[in-house]
């Protein structure tokens, strides 16, 4: 499961003393356990898509942050949450791609925008970005 990967790579971040990595760790194993309270009080358990959509904001929120200390000129933060945002994309699985979504559209019988959107968040979740399968069916209609 990626949760115990990315424990694990925090044990060794410790023993390394790497802090950089030790920082994205401690933050990215926060939000799945706070994620894994709110499941377990709907009686579920976290899933590597749950934690694959946590790595997915965790990159966002570290590529915000990085673009407001290069507007600032700050290029030594810059640089550490560039390696902190690489770290973390380790992680994610690898994404579809337009022609791979384009292709699993085609696939199915009802091509209604609702239809399309709940099939990739029950068999994609994690492994597409949603914005990018709504782009797609767009283009195809």
């Amino acid at each position: 499961m990626l949760y115990e990967k990315i424990k694990q790579a925090n044990i060794q971040a410790m023993k390394d003393k790497d802090s950089v990595a030790r920082s994205i760790y401690s933050v990215l194993l926060n939000k799945i356990m706070l994620e894994n309270i709110k499941k377990r009080e709907k009686g579920g358990e976290v899933e590597d898509a749950d934690i694959s959509n946590i790595l997915q904001k965790t990159i966002k929120e570290l590529s915000e942050e990085k673009e407001n200390y290069a507007k600032v000129g700050n290029s030594e933060e810059v640089t550490l949450i560039e390696k902190q945002i690489e770290i973390a994309s380790s992680y994610l699985p690898k994404m579809m791609s337009r022609e791979e979504i384009a292709q699993e559209i085609n696939s199915l019988q009802d091509k209604s925008i609702p239809t399309v959107m709940k099939h990739f968040k029950q068999n994609f979740n994690g492994k597409c970005d949603m914005r990018l399968v709504q782009e797609v069916l767009k283009g195809l209609q």
